[in-house]
């Protein structure tokens, strides 16, 4: 049976790589195909990611528009944090769907299954597998087929701490790999991210974390290639959801829109906020909807507002105008280096109830350079070692990898496999050579 093996270090942005911080990583980009011109979805959330993944769609067709969206209930735009453990349960109770297109757990299910072990927030574990068609573990509760709950000593009894990812991998690595329980094995480690949102980028703390990802990310290379010794075939996909950018600041958003007249209060739902780190996405409630292009047009001339999408480009970004969403912001990022160096900043938008956003450490969300830069490689058939890829690629081209890989289909994904691309290089290569001359290899 072939496998697949995805692990996804939350995250760390590619130019964090190094010999010095990451060699593991780095010495894995020694024999995959690296992808140095990959980029994250939008909102550049891990909740929204994961579902891209799963799916090989983007968010107007997977349904996740954020980590905080809304949805229109009873009449009312209601706000939710799609973190929850139960958000997509209550998504398909309300639309009759919890995610608008297969995952990799549903296309795989009858061909192998998949297992999923994740140690960031449960929704975003969740969208990996939300109706249970496969074995998904996670600290807020893990699942068999079916949603069932297993038994209380099959649990992932960890914390989000580093420690959490290590005793996560290891039984990923045991069970998983070595037990050879699934076609498709998925391991997120919830590190270097939830250490970048409490530490400054480039701080002890931040390296330290980056060191035990990737020491994490070692034990699984080091799995794989053991097992490909024995003959396995394998697919090793390793990379990140998205990068992070050092917050500069806070705008209240929905006080700068009660201010300007277009929003009744900061609790009124006739115009509701979805903060999304370093993006928000506008809601608008039906009687409401004469007004997206003043708030576009208010929102495009704030100082602090560096993308503003209207209702007509949400498809450009990968968004709908679904449940009244009618206007998205990206905020202002900057080149500006933080106090260990590390470039990259950004400001981010409060969040209703006044949850604070540490200043000075790391966030994501919106459309900055380096929010947008997660990393990619990938070994095995069809990857060559030491190969850069610089073609654009997407989260959404993963499930389809994946899919590949495995010989099933992937009708109706929205990316493309990346075989594809690398035979095309090929071909470019073959016919480069040709023409100049010499007889093709």
């Amino acid at each position: 049976m072939r496998r697949a093996v995805m692990v996804i270090l939350d995250g760390l942005r590619r130019d964090m790589i190094s010999e010095a911080s990451t060699p593991r990583l780095a010495d894995l980009a020694r024999s995959a195909t690296r992808f140095t011109n990959h980029r994250s979805v939008f909102p550049s959330t891990t909740r929204v990611s994961s579902a891209s993944l799963a799916t090989g769609c983007h968010p107007s067709r997977h349904e996740l528009f954020g980590n905080t969206l809304a949805l229109v209930e009873d009449g009312d735009l209601v706000l939710h944090d799609a973190g929850h453990p139960d958000f997509l349960q209550h998504k398909r109770r309300l639309t009759g769907r919890s995610l608008g297109a297969p995952t990799l757990a549903e296309r795989t299910r009858d061909a192998g299954g998949s297992i999923v072990f994740s140690n960031v927030s449960p929704g975003a574990a969740y969208a990996q597998d939300p109706d249970g068609f496969g074995h998904v573990y996670h600290r807020a509760g893990s699942f068999a087929p079916g949603r069932a709950a297993l038994p209380d000593n099959e649990q992932l009894e960890i914390g989000p701490e580093v420690e959490g990812d290590r005793v996560m991998t290891e039984r990923f690595v045991d069970e998983v790999l070595f037990g050879g329980r699934a076609a498709l094995g998925v391991l997120w480690l919830g590190h270097p991210d939830t250490t970048q949102h409490a530490d400054p980028l480039g701080s002890p703390a931040h390296l330290d974390a980056l060191s035990a990802a990737d020491g994490h990310a070692g034990l699984v290379i080091d799995a794989v290639g053991r097992l490909r010794d024995r003959g396995e075939d394998i697919l090793l996909i390793v990379g990140s959801d998205h990068g992070h950018q050092t917050v500069t600041g806070t705008v209240d958003i929905e006080a700068e829109l009660v201010a300007a007249g277009l929003k009744a209060s900061e609790e009124s739902s006739d115009v509701v906020v979805a903060a999304n780190g370093t993006a928000s996405l506008i809601y608008l409630a039906p009687e409401q909807g004469h007004l997206a292009a003043d708030i576009a047009a208010f929102l495009a001339s704030r100082p602090w507002a560096e993308h503003v999408i209207d209702r007509a480009g949400l498809s450009g970004v990968g968004l709908a105008p679904q449940h009244g969403l009618a206007v998205a912001v990206s905020l202002r990022s900057a080149q500006e280096a933080n106090a260990y160096g590390v470039v990259g900043t950004a400001l981010v938008a409060r969040e209703r109830g006044g949850k604070g956003v540490p200043l000075g450490c790391g966030q994501h969300g919106g459309l900055g350079p380096y929010e947008q830069a997660p990393f990619l490689m990938v070994s095995g058939s069809s990857f060559g070692p030491t190969t850069i890829q610089d073609q654009a690629t997407s989260l959404v081209d993963v499930a389809p990898t994946i899919l590949g890989h495995l010989g099933l289909p992937a009708a109706g994904v929205e990316g493309r496999a990346l075989q594809d691309l690398t035979k095309e290089e090929t071909n470019k290569s073959r016919s480069a050579t040709h023409t100049a001359g010499a007889p093709p290899r």
